[in-house]
């Protein structure tokens, strides 16, 4: 594991002493024990970062400015195999934000990433669009890192769309940038995969669906009005739930009453509503009536040009293994569906504090990815691994969880053997205990808790995580 970027005291992987920001760690004890809620909605002061209309539970959130500085470093994999490394776009940064290591993704053979980079390539030239889609934990719920790919990446090869969101938050820190999420949410009830039960339910693509039977509620997405992406859109696809007991829902596109959609049907399954519109600023709204029970899995907003489309698709406290709860033919329905040519899978986190034999974890793991690789053949795979997280001590002092490790070699090995990438976050971090580092800096890189990132934080992971999809995409002198 690469310690670049941990000095002194903090190579050890016993204990370190605490700074004095390390005694708000009591913050974590607001968290649930998946790790809860993510540090997404403080930028690195501990501000929130979020727009919150209190009227309407409107959200609306925008991308940040971009932050960080690249660093070349060879990286060797778990398993002590020799891995791909090269030269890194440097970005621009103010002098005191060093932290975070520039690494490659490790793969079998260099190649893991040849879907995303043929898609991209298609864009570029104005033949197609390249689709991302990031499953994760609350790092990937944030919409932070992955708002600067999203952002990045449609400002050089076309914004083709926000995609897939929830049209009505289905937790209180639920935040997508670039797009406005707005509905009456108490009168929706939202359910996500958990792992304490061990009973398949019909999920869908999140892993996650909002409900309501209730007369006049209401949930609405809609483009953003600031900042240069996410302004339009031409295409809004609905995805719901059809069900014997199922209800009626009247659709408004800007505020014009234009279908009613029965999701009663003889037998469950999916279904589809898909509305064009001229490419601009739009909203779509949706009314039940109250006359049965209502399930929406998402929205997509999308746009009929070449471009990139990211859908972010994180939830707080999940682990890898919770994708095996969602029903099988409308998760995979769902999934080739949105056609993506690159799957992230960022896990791990969650797992280091639990108590399952890593076997089982990595047998559980693989189940997953195979999954992803069945449904999607064609599309390059990705999985993140765990971040830091060091173990808080009665004195206040931390150390490593020699778990992190073990569940880090368990993702190399399934990522090798399935053709999928890996990317190591803690070696990007800066290798075990570089947590202590990154919540004791100026600015702030990780949040209090030592669990998450602060938005300066994550958005090093986004320009350095870029960097590594990006690698060989741009011949070498361009690079």
């Amino acid at each position: 594991m690469n310690n670049e970027g941990v000095s002194g005291p903090l190579r050890s992987p016993l204990v370190v002493f605490a700074t004095p920001l390390a005694v708000a760690f009591l913050w974590a004890c607001v968290y649930d024990s998946a790790v809860g809620q993510p540090a997404v909605a403080t930028d690195s002061s501990g501000a929130e970062a979020a727009v919150d209309d209190s009227d309407t539970g409107a959200v609306e959130t925008e991308t940040g400015e971009d932050s960080g500085q690249s660093t070349d470093a060879d990286i060797h994999s778990a398993a002590g195999d020799t891995v791909r490394s090269g030269p890194r776009v440097r970005h621009p940064r103010p002098e005191d934000q060093t932290l975070g290591v520039d690494i490659a993704i490790e793969d079998r053979n260099g190649h893991s990433m040849d879907a995303l980079h043929q898609a991209l390539r298609r864009a570029e030239r104005g033949e197609g669009q390249a689709r991302l889609v990031f499953y994760g934990a609350s790092h990937v719920a944030s919409d932070l890192f992955t708002g600067v790919v999203r952002h990045k990446l449609q400002a050089r090869f076309g914004d083709a769309g926000h995609g897939f969101v929830l049209p009505v938050a289905p937790w209180r820190s639920y935040r997508h940038q670039g797009v406005r999420i707005r509905g009456d949410e108490a009168r929706w009830e939202s359910t996500k995969v958990r792992g304490n039960t061990r009973e398949v339910d019909s999920f869908g693509l999140h892993g996650v669906f909002v409900e309501t039977s209730a007369r006049n509620a209401w949930a609405e997405a809609s483009t953003t009005s600031r900042g240069e992406i996410g302004r339009a859109a031409s295409v809004f696809e609905l995805f719901y739930y059809q069900q014997p007991r199922g209800g009626d829902l009247q659709v408004y596109l800007d505020g014009r009453p234009i279908e009613r959609i029965r999701t009663r049907a003889s037998e469950t399954g999916a279904g589809y509503a898909r509305y064009e519109v001229p490419d601009g600023p739009h909203s779509l709204r949706v009314r039940a009536n109250g006359n049965g029970n209502v399930r929406l899995f998402g929205v997509a907003l999308e746009r009929e040009r070449p471009g990139v489309i990211v859908d972010t698709l994180g939830i707080n406290g999940a682990r890898a293994r919770y994708h095996l709860m969602w029903e099988d033919s409308l998760y995979r329905e769902h999934l080739r569906r949105r056609n993506p040519d690159l799957v992230v899978l960022a896990y791990g986190t969650n797992e280091s504090g639990d108590d399952q034999p890593i076997a089982a974890y990595e047998a559980e793991l693989r189940e997953v990815v195979s999954r992803v690789r069945e449904t999607v053949p064609n599309a390059s795979c990705l999985l993140v691994g765990p971040s830091d997280r060091p173990t808080p001590l009665e004195d206040g002092t931390f150390e490593d969880r020699p778990r992190t490790a073990q569940l880090i070699e368990a993702q190399h090995r399934v990522a090798i053997e399935l053709g999928c990438g890996f990317f190591d976050l803690v070696a990007f971090m800066g290798g075990p205990l570089s947590m202590v580092t990154w919540a004791s800096a100026e600015p702030a890189y990780g949040a209090p808790d030592h669990v998450h990132f602060t938005r300066t934080g994550y958005e090093r992971l986004g320009n350095v995580l870029l960097d590594a999809l990006m690698e060989g995409f741009d011949p070498p002198a361009e690079r």
